[in-house]
């Protein structure tokens, strides 16, 4: 009787993973800096407002677009590398079963058992073995462009609408401070989630995230500060 062994790995998740946490991230720090930048400048409240609105939907498009270009490219050159891989199967057969046989064997198996099982893998589907084990393309791994779009659209207006309204909330001479610091604890607890959804160690995960996003409120909160103190 064949005993069914199941273990649940984090591969699967790297695609969208990566597209929310990366929009997340841009979505706070961005708008949050914005926000900062702005306030520090003189602006007033509906400067803020307007600021942080424009950012937020300005963000979006432009992570969605970035990541869909980007992702879409990258599907493009696995398309090609699989058409490429089909062509070479149909004219070297043989050699193309030495090429993953050699894989094999540098992998630490025996030249005689490596050939073994490249015959047989090539058997069962030759492009899918060519693909995962010499291109290393797999449907874990593949490339879906509108999908890693999506998500960073959605992730990134989640993200920027955090600080956006805790501006909102703020009093008017504590808006630099409370999205500072709402953002920063916004920040800790995406990189901890974050970490433990991709099975890292949450405690990295939040420091990473916190520094990179407090030297981009500092630095724009300094560049408001020389620029409203310049235009006064």
């Amino acid at each position: 009787m064949m005993i069914k062994h199941r273990e649940r790995h984090k591969t699967g998740r790297i695609g969208w993973l990566r597209a929310a946490v990366l929009g997340a991230n841009d979505g706070i720090v961005s708008t949050a800096s914005l926000i900062i930048g702005v306030a520090a400048a003189g602006g007033s409240s509906r400067n803020i407002l307007v600021a942080g609105l424009a950012g937020l939907v300005a963000g979006a498009m432009s992570m969605a677009a970035g990541e869909y270009v980007s992702v879409y490219s990258q599907a493009d050159t696995e398309s090609a590398e699989i058409e490429r891989e089909k062509r070479e199967l149909e004219v070297d057969d043989e050699g193309e079963r030495m090429e993953l046989a050699g894989i094999y064997v540098s992998r630490g198996l025996e030249p005689r058992l490596a050939r073994q099982v490249a015959d047989q893998l090539m058997a069962h589907d030759a492009l899918a073995a060519h693909a995962r084990d010499e291109l290393g393309i797999t449907e874990v791994m593949t490339a879906r462009p509108l999908q890693a779009a999506g998500f960073s659209a959605v992730s990134f207006s989640l993200g920027a609408a955090m600080p956006l309204i805790a501006s909102i909330l703020a009093p008017g001479t504590w808006v630099i401070t409370t999205v500072a610091l709402s953002s920063l604890i916004f920040l800790a607890v995406l990189g901890a989630i974050a970490a433990r959804a991709g099975g890292a160690g949450v405690v990295k995960g939040a420091m990473r995230v916190l520094f990179w996003g407090a030297m981009a409120m500092l630095a724009t909160d300094l560049v408001g500060r020389l620029f409203g103190t310049a235009v006064g």
